[in-house]
């Protein structure tokens, strides 16, 4: 925070009401209040018979004196030195002594008018120099850093308001878009959003700065996509026919949703601009189906293609994959990791592949005998270079940063500006509201895969209690003695530490393997995997499970992307109410691999009706986009995907909830980069932009 408008736009999270705001010889039973006083004395102690911390002050103002005592927060009482002024809000109680405060909120002496004579002791925190209290203002609670808090933003944000700071920011939304959306000027937004007067004041700047956010965000998606698509890129004539023959060999028909993927993507090749598309589809709905056509015809047209996984284990999983379509066809197929190079076919027996060198691995990507090259983010070292990259695959695009995308995607124009932009494909199987597809994959055509293959049943999920969990064991006993298999999926690794207070207490991954093997399942092999064993470790594990050597697979949520084990049928999650609705979702697609029906066990001890209520909507949902939608109206759109993950702010999240607000920020940032797609003729948005210092976003 290096200027006076960073701190300016560093905004409260939520806002707290002051009470009634009294002299202590004048409170009343079960109210609440906001006092104004000197700490006499402080001390902590434990409750007699209960033993809980507690914290004990006694505050003094010109009429008397009150205790206030913090239960469970004991470290509170000590929060302000003794003799110092502070003000203390809270509820009123009763005990045998008397009457005390019970848990109050403080504001520090910081955030205080001046409070260091008795003339001033009794303003409001809001009171100015008049001597005015403003006892219906709203008191802002601002996101705390080590060593800064709430009241000192409070202090100073306040005092630059009053000096008239906020007026001399350069409001960077047009006078055309506020009025047309009926925004406030930067101006009163900034003192609406800091010092509201009322909660309708609060709500109206919130708007306003959440519109700004997204419409900028909106702003530099689509430049970066126009710019993107300036370049010069591969133009496919593709046959149709040869497609048909391709996809006749998968057996199975594709859906209309994968066909309509299929046609949209080979409608993007056949042009002279690179496409930039997003693939978004529920786990198991076929992506990879779409992904390997869409390769074909780059093949097919004499053009590499590169294949970027998140993981070791998916990018195994996808170059085996790969070796299945493409083996009629005798195309090379490589594989690059940080661990190995590999090679279909082998020169020794041609139906298998077979380790080799990395050096010879890059020399044959460099000169076009492997046209398809499948890794993990090795794919982006400076040393694997392609001889006509035609289009690059991102699978679970958002586990890669923004460079490492965007050195994929630009590493054949580094020596040749007119080389031709490979085309892009990203890929994700994680459920996004669509608000907030428009809104971070505003540079990316969106094509939704929301339809899953013939055959396959609809997963059975449910929500077991403690009193269940014999009942549920016994079902699953009987689908292990059928052959199929299990995961078992719990929030921690180990068990939770007994002398930290704050510990998660949760069941462990290793005390559950244990435990299962011992006393639940002991006619059958149970093992464990974690991120913190070895990757060797964990790779033969994985292979274990997969062949079938596993009957029970214990693990944390390492689990939670892409693995893909046909047989493994069944899931139960452990202390499911700590896992978020999208990753829960990303779990249960483990199981969701064939046309033999599967299980979903929710194990949950919960007693709150929030939490149970979105373990419903888990079992009720028909697919992952009906649950996002639902997450997001539940508990906002940060718990669902992360807003950080995406580089937007609290406040922007907020905007995601409202379809009407995204639309109208895409309307207003697409008229102004059709008008003007390199911003020439709007400097203040240029200034903006690149103050963001945000990276090409192609995902």
């Amino acid at each position: 925070m290096d200027s006076i408008e960073k701190l300016l736009r560093h905004f409260p999270t939520r806002y707290d009401e002051p009470g009634s705001q009294k002299n202590i010889i004048d409170l009343g039973a079960s109210e609440t209040v906001t006092i104004y006083g000197r700490v006499l004395s402080a001390k902590t102690k434990k409750g007699w018979r209960s033993k809980i911390p507690m914290g004990e002050a006694v505050i003094e103002d010109e009429t008397g004196k009150i205790k206030a005592i913090w239960f469970h927060q004991a470290y509170l009482a000590k929060k302000v030195p003794v003799g110092n002024l502070a003000a203390f809000r809270g509820k009123i109680a009763h005990s045998k002594t008397g009457p005390y405060l019970t848990n109050p909120k403080i504001i520090e002496k910081a955030s205080l008018p001046n409070l260091n004579n008795k003339e001033t002791l009794f303003y409001s925190a809001r009171g100015l120099a008049s001597g005015k209290g403003e006892e219906d203002s709203l008191i802002p609670i601002y996101p705390e850093t080590k060593g800064i808090t709430s009241g000192w933003f409070y202090y100073h944000i306040k005092k630059m308001i009053s000096e008239g700071e906020h007026e001399k920011l350069v409001d960077p939304i047009p006078e055309t878009i506020l009025k047309k959306y009926n925004l406030p000027k930067l101006a009163t937004a900034l003192v609406w959003i800091h010092l509201p007067k009322k909660v309708e004041d609060s709500v109206s700047a919130r708007k306003r700065f959440a519109f700004e956010e997204v419409f900028f965000i909106q702003l530099a998606r689509l430049r970066d996509k126009k710019i993107y698509q300036s370049n010069p890129s591969f133009s496919l004539k593709v046959n149709k026919s040869e497609v048909n023959k391709f996809l006749k060999r998968f057996p199975f028909q594709p859906t209309e949703a994968q066909t309509k993927a299929i046609d949209q993507i080979l409608a993007d090749l056949a042009k002279d601009k690179p496409m930039v598309r997003l693939l978004e589809g529920d786990v198991g709905s076929g992506k990879t189906m779409v992904a390997a056509t869409a390769a074909f015809a780059l093949v097919q047209a004499g053009l590499e293609v590169s294949y970027m996984a998140p993981t070791e284990i998916l990018a195994r999983q996808h170059f085996e994959s790969f070796i299945k379509y493409f083996e009629h066809l005798n195309v090379q197929v490589g594989l690059i990791t940080g661990k190995e190079c590999k090679k279909f076919p082998s020169k020794i027996n041609p139906h298998e592949s077979t380790h080799i060198s990395k050096p010879k691995l890059l020399e044959w990507v460099a000169n076009g005998e492997i046209p398809i090259l499948v890794g993990t983010h090795a794919l982006i070292q400076k040393q694997v270079k392609f001889k006509k990259l035609g289009l690059a695959i991102i699978d679970e695009q958002h586990r890669f940063g923004v460079m490492q995308r965007a050195r994929l995607i630009r590493r054949v124009s580094e020596k040749d500006k007119a080389t031709p932009l490979p085309h892009l494909l990203s890929m994700t199987a994680t459920p996004i509201p669509r608000t907030l597809a428009l809104t971070i994959f505003g540079d990316l055509d969106l094509t939704l895969l929301d339809q899953m293959p013939a055959g396959r049943k609809p997963i059975i999920t449910k929500i077991i209690s403690p009193d269940k969990r014999d009942e549920a064991y016994e079902h699953i006993r009987i689908e292990l003695k059928n052959g199929r298999q299990a995961y078992v999926i719990c929030p921690r690794i180990d068990e939770p530490d007994p002398d930290k207070e704050q510990a998660v207490q949760a069941k462990s991954a290793k005390a559950e393997t244990v435990r299962l093997q011992d006393k639940i399942f002991p006619e059958f092999v149970v093992e464990v995997m974690h991120s913190k064993l070895k990757p060797a470790d964990k790779e033969d594990t994985m292979q274990q499970f997969t062949d079938g050597e596993i009957n029970i697979l214990v693990s944390t949520s390492v689990i939670e992307v892409g693995v893909n084990v046909p047989n493994a049928t069944i899931i139960i999650i452990e202390g499911a109410e700590r896992f978020g609705l999208a990753q829960l979702h990303q779990l249960r697609g483990r199981v969701l691999r064939s046309n033999h029906q599967a299980y979903c066990y929710i194990f949950s001890e919960t007693k709150s009706q929030k939490s149970m209520a979105r373990l419903k909507a888990l079992v009720n949902a028909k697919n992952g986009f009906e649950l996002a939608e639902h997450d997001l109206a539940l508990r906002g759109a940060g718990t669902i995907t992360a807003g950080k993950q995406w580089g937007i702010s609290d406040i922007g999240m907020e905007a995601i909830k409202n379809i009407k607000m995204v639309e109208a920020a895409r309307t207003e940032a697409e008229a102004i980069i059709n008008l003007d797609p390199d911003l020439s003729r709007h400097p203040a948005f240029l200034a903006r932009l690149s103050s963001q210092k945000q990276e090409l976003h192609f995902e």
